[in-house]
């Protein structure tokens, strides 16, 4: 063969490597996708074994309002009702998002419209910090100041939803903030100059232009922080009172579904009612993750197609 022609077709070593870039790329992706298929199924066959092997109705778990899987009512069928720890993980999730919104925008917009060199200097390494403490200091902090403060206003144990809400804005603060902050530096220059050219002021270009532009982003961070507050577990326990009952009120002792796994899973043998029953609100949390998850990718796709 044609000393050229052969060179030409023997493969040459920088096309090994990105051979085998490739092929050790696609070996993590599919490793990545069996663990997530395999912790789908492990999750949901536990999980769904309370409805197939132990015969609990789905329409009874999602709405009863009674937690004791080991006593049966005089039908003899086990009380097993979730919507306590569901009313309870939507109350708090909900409300701390709400709370952290309005500060996690106007800090962003503190940072990246106003002070840019005072927000790049101060309000961002304490951003950072808040981060990095870890959930059980956040719950220390609670129960040592908040739960007394809510105990003195309002009365009461100081425990519950109330609590909850104050411990999760802390928490998912600086996620809402920080996405906040990258959504509003992705909107182009030329959108200001553009509304100042046409006398604009100044806050309504960040009112009328800037915040309308980076409006997908900032609901992906809020979706974020709601996704951080919905499985957040040890500071929600350590405030939230852990009382499996309907809330009457943001004070009184409720429970949500993280807190219940937390203290309970260990009390339980491995494929009993109780057990069981725990999985499946594991599941629960695992298909709300999943919920969250769509709902960001939603809004992405929104902000693309503007």
């Amino acid at each position: 063969m044609d000393p050229i022609k052969e060179a030409m077709l023997h493969r040459s070593h920088s096309a090994k490597l990105e051979r085998r870039g490739h092929l050790i790329s696609l070996a993590c992706i599919s490793l990545i996708v069996v663990v997530v298929l395999a912790i789908f199924f492990f999750v949901a066959s536990r999980g769904l074994a309370t409805f197939f092997t132990n015969k609990i109705n789905l329409f009874t778990f999602l709405t009863k309002s009674t937690w004791a899987p080991a006593v049966k009512d005089a039908h003899g069928i086990p009380q097993v009702g979730a919507l306590p720890m569901i009313v309870g993980s939507f109350g708090v999730t909900f409300l701390s998002a709400v709370v952290a919104t309005p500060f996690a925008v106007g800090a962003a917009i503190f940072m990246t419209e106003i002070s840019p060199n005072l927000g790049k200097k101060i309000l961002q390494p304490v951003i950072e910090l808040l981060v990095g403490i870890p959930s059980v200091v956040y719950g220390f902090i609670g129960l040592s100041v908040i739960v007394p403060v809510i105990r003195t206003v309002f009365g009461g144990t100081g425990f519950g939803i109330l609590a909850g809400t104050f411990v999760l804005f802390v928490m998912i603060l600086p996620t809402v903030t920080s996405m906040t902050v990258d959504a509003l530096k992705a909107v182009p220059r030329h959108y200001r100059e553009a509304s100042l050219a046409l006398g604009g002021t100044r806050w309504q270009t960040i009112s009328r232009v800037v915040l309308r532009a980076a409006m997908p982003g900032i609901l992906t961070g809020i979706v974020f922080g709601m996704a951080r507050a919905f499985g957040e577990a040890l500071a929600v326990q350590m405030v939230i009172g852990n009382a499996a009952l309907l809330p009457k009120d943001l004070i009184s002792p409720a429970s949500t579904l993280t807190s219940v796994l937390t203290s309970g899973i260990g009390n339980t043998v491995m494929g009993s009612l109780e057990n069981n029953a725990l999985w499946s609100l594991a599941l629960l949390l695992l298909l709300m993750s999943l919920a969250f998850n769509l709902l960001i990718r939603w809004i992405g796709k929104k902000g693309e197609m503007k």
